[in-house]
């Protein structure tokens, strides 16, 4: 919707107090820009690109969440370097797995969602409704998930209430569920949550968490063809984010290699091998 070709006025919508929710309002004024609301029209299972595995852990005051960096098409390695841990906004971090691009379309919008949220309300969502928001959302793009474009995102957030970190899933349905103390999502969850179960406790800090889900995502990787693991060749390393009281922030790569090289070190008894 544009404005009008002879005032050049804006439309009456643009201007009418409505929702706090940008997503509802685009709903209202042009749907199709929606990504539920573009059905393909194609038979069958579109062929592409996939987001993989995902961890998320609490730790001691916040949580970290961390992804792989492979995108798969079938059999084909489609992207190597691929991010797939985004900040929802200064207070929870987002992991995507599913279809690529139907995913990175969901967090840009889920961004907006929030920071539009957040202008019309004068104050933060609370973390119940940011996973709400984002079922809503994952509900409104279920005619895609029928044809094979799926979304499975992870939300993770500070509850400043609690002073502790909370994760929670989703089905393609839409449906939320608060995990406790870890969770993972992708083609390499089986083994990354099986790793979780034997290396989670609840007194990790910081430092802890990182390494360990850095360790979760080595573990998937190595019996997951569609998980990437380290690449030193490449020098591509898994994205690292930490929620806690101060914000979001994600692991440097300098620290990210760091990491990598001594998980490896001590699973090998020596340096890491590329």
């Amino acid at each position: 919707m544009s404005r009008d070709p002879v005032d050049g006025r804006l439309p009456a919508a643009y201007l009418a107090a409505g929702s706090s929710s940008f997503t509802d309002f685009v709903a209202a004024v042009d749907p199709g820009l929606l990504p539920g609301g573009r059905a393909t029209g194609a038979a069958g299972v579109v062929d592409a690109p996939h987001g993989t595995t995902i961890v998320a852990l609490t730790c001691s005051g916040g949580l970290v969440m961390a992804g792989d960096r492979r995108a798969t098409m079938g059999s084909l390695i489609a992207n190597r370097d691929m991010r797939k841990i985004h900040a929802a906004d200064d207070s929870s971090l987002i992991g995507i797995a599913g279809t690529a691009g139907v995913a990175l379309e969901m967090v840009r919008l889920f961004q907006v969602e929030l920071e539009h949220y957040e202008k019309v309300e004068g104050v933060n969502m609370s973390v119940e409704g940011k996973a709400n928001r984002l079922a809503a959302m994952l509900r409104g793009n279920l005619a895609l998930a029928m044809q094979g474009l799926s979304v499975l995102p992870v939300l993770g957030g500070y509850d400043a209430a609690l002073g502790a970190g909370r994760i929670f899933s989703y089905d393609v349905t839409g449906g939320c569920y608060e995990e406790q103390e870890h969770h993972s999502v992708g083609s390499g969850s089986l083994f990354a949550r099986g790793s979780l179960k034997k290396l989670w406790h609840p007194d990790l800090d910081r430092a802890a968490a990182v390494r360990v889900a850095v360790e979760v995502l080595y573990d998937a990787a190595d019996d997951d063809s569609a998980t990437g693991g380290p690449d030193f060749h490449r020098r591509i390393w898994p994205v690292v984010g930490v929620v806690d009281a101060s914000g979001v922030s994600f692991v440097n790569e300098a620290e990210c290699e760091q990491v990598v090289t001594q998980v490896l070190a001590d699973r090998h008894g020596g340096g890491a091998r590329a």
